[in-house]
């Protein structure tokens, strides 16, 4: 089986092979910190983390790279608002992403650097393209010279003739940066301080460094003038993406990077998600209503490079797909014992060939990881229907051995695509939560319920009560037993 991967840059998809054997470069442009993180954020960082993931699965060694912008107008507004410096408003908002990233199983990077820890690189970096004709300094500012770089626009497919027309209808004669620039579309390297604004010294006076040559920087040092992956969301393939190109190719003559891959879109309600249209939601206001686990299982059903459409019916779908999967997850520690299993581990010399190699094939297609889901349902599903026999009837179709094998596959596909249940903490919630009587009035509540022909309000309670671990088995003549799982 050979990984293929669509590649931005080529609009192809091409056999991944890294420049390296076996190591995989990777980098990942990350947030710039100045308010909670979003559903975008949610998508792009939960993506990326899964294709780590199988990657190291797949037997590479990744070294995952993620920084954060901490310098930039929004962060400089949100500082001048509240009275406080621009550090302030950056730490706090790293540490909310760090927070939030690990309420939703997110592997750290292995780094995250900074654009403040890496001032030096980025003014290296500006005066070599400087020393090489590709920038010129203005009045305190250094910008870009894009038509000195031929190949600007094979990323985006944008051109020249395109970008000076749209630019010209779009230039204020009275902006002061618009009037230092000698061509419309060049972009700023470096930016001279304005009053009250934070400022580093440099060979053009104080200023801050531009948005992009920051991440120039930053792939350059920690990885490398040339890396397998470079990825991100689809929003930064134009100008973000492609003015990295045309900086670090220029200053060193080598390709960036190898494959260019990009995440699709975030909506909600069909709608795109912004501030202005009221439907921005934060992953903290995900989280307060659903499972971390049936958030990335609803991220990874559909093709990362698709858009997605964020609501709640689609969330409860999701959240439905997850307690399945978790069932089959907790089937060792629910039936091992019953069961006879000497060892209760997911043993990965129980792993049953045929699911993994079906799991890789789909997986394989540009990381197609709903194929893969595919593969955990019907492993998870057979898990289930074996506990109900063994619950209902005493005993299983399948032997002990061969559920262990399928049980240790499970546990094992899974883990590469991030999904973990405790069974010790779903049983201390269970036995924590209601007690013998409210359990049987709620179930008295739900054959009234189905009396009634309300067969909704009935799923409805059944479900309720299977979230606190409690089983209901209905019996013939109307009658219904229940346990705790």
């Amino acid at each position: 089986m050979t990984l293929t991967v669509y590649n931005s840059l080529t609009r192809t998809q091409e056999a991944f092979e890294p420049l390296f054997d076996h190591k995989v470069r990777m980098y990942c442009c990350g947030i710039t910190v100045y308010d909670y993180c979003h559903l975008g954020h949610a998508r792009t960082c939960l993506v990326w983390d899964v294709v780590r993931r199988y990657l190291r699965w797949r037997g590479y060694q990744v070294e995952y790279i993620q920084n954060f912008t901490d310098i930039d107008d929004k962060i400089l507004n949100r500082a001048r608002s509240e009275g406080v410096p621009m550090e302030t408003i950056s730490e706090r908002f790293i540490q909310a992403y760090f927070e939030d990233m690990e309420r939703l199983k997110v592997e750290p990077a292995d780094a995250y650097p900074r654009a403040t820890h890496t001032l030096d690189g980025i003014k290296r970096l500006v005066h070599e393209l400087e020393e090489k004709g590709y920038a010129y300094p203005a009045g305190g500012d250094v910008y870009y010279a894009v038509r000195q770089f031929p190949d600007y626009g094979k990323l985006s497919g944008r051109k020249l003739a395109d970008l000076q027309a749209g630019a010209s209808g779009r230039v204020d004669v009275s902006d002061p940066e618009a009037a230092k620039k000698k061509e419309a579309f060049d972009f700023a390297l470096w930016k001279a301080s304005k009053p009250g604004e934070p400022s580093w010294e440099s060979p053009w006076g104080g200023g801050r460094p531009g948005w992009h040559i920051e991440c120039s920087a930053m792939v350059r040092e920690r990885l490398g003038e040339t890396i397998d992956l470079h990825v991100g969301g689809s929003d930064l393939i134009f100008p973000h993406h492609e003015n990295e190109i045309a900086q670090s190719e220029a200053a060193t003559g080598k390709p960036l990077a190898k494959y260019w891959l990009h995440n699709g879109m975030v909506k909600v309600g069909g709608e795109k998600m912004s501030k202005s249209l009221g439907n921005f939601v934060t992953i903290r206001e995900l989280l307060a209503k659903f499972d971390p686990m049936a958030v990335r299982l609803f991220i990874l059903q559909a093709h990362y490079r698709k858009p997605v459409d964020f609501t709640d019916e689609a969330l409860e779908a999701a959240t439905n797909g997850w307690n399945t999967l978790k069932e089959g997850l907790l089937f060792g520690e629910q039936y091992g014992n019953k069961l006879g299993w000497k060892e209760l581990n997911s043993d990965t010399s129980k792993i049953i060939e045929e699911f993994s190699t079906r799991f890789a094939a789909s997986v394989d297609d540009d990381f197609n990881f709903a194929g893969g889901l595919a593969v955990l349902f019907e492993l998870a599903k057979e898990l289930r229907r074996e506990g109900n026999l063994l619950i209902h009837e005493g005993k299983t179709q399948t032997s002990p051995e061969q559920l262990q094998r399928q049980w240790a596959t499970l546990v094992e596909l899974a883990e590469v695509l991030g999904f973990t249940a405790q069974f010790e903490e779903n049983v201390k919630e269970a036995n924590a939560g209601l007690s013998e009587a409210e359990i049987e009035a709620l179930i008295e509540q739900r054959k009234q319920a189905r009396q009634a022909k309300n067969f909704a309000e009935g799923d409805r309670i059944r479900d309720e009560l299977k979230a606190q671990g409690i089983i209901l088995i209905d019996k013939p003549g109307g009658v219904t037993e229940w346990h705790r799982g």
